[in-house]
């Protein structure tokens, strides 16, 4: 490769990549599309073969959370980080630690929790994608 070449190359290369949000910014846009009940922008940042684990044991995946959230069987009324959050990059896989406020109706019945959560994503067509969602009640 020529050094015009190459520096074209390498110059397209850190162009695209800073492109990309880093996956705390997507976390936090995947927060207020939850808060929205925008099903439409979720389905672009939630991996096809997401499993969404809530704080209270239930298991979901992406067309089943998508479904909770259209059908408002989980209704998000507020999710703010909270405190300490990290994010971790080990190549194309971003793990993310933290806490969480939030408040909703679960099936009708409200509630306000705080929770501490482990998130995974996956950078795939130059996208990351949530892959896994498991998080705990603090007390």
């Amino acid at each position: 490769m020529k050094p015009a070449a190459a520096t074209l190359f390498f110059l397209h290369l850190i162009l695209s990549l800073s492109a990309q949000p880093p996956a705390d910014v997507v976390e936090d846009d995947r927060f207020r599309a939850q808060v929205r009940k925008d099903t439409e922008t979720l389905s672009e940042l939630l991996s096809e073969d997401l499993v969404y684990i809530h704080s209270n044991g239930l298991v979901e995946s992406k067309s089943d959370f998508l479904k909770s959230i259209a059908t408002g069987k989980i209704v998000y009324q507020e999710m703010k980080a909270a405190g300490e959050r990290s994010f971790r990059y080990l190549g194309r896989v971003a793990i993310g630690t933290g806490i969480v406020n939030v408040k909703g109706l679960f099936d009708g019945t409200p509630f306000d929790i705080q929770l501490r959560y482990t998130s995974v994503y996956h950078k795939q067509k130059n996208r990351w994608w949530l892959v896994s969602w498991q998080s705990t009640k603090i007390q």
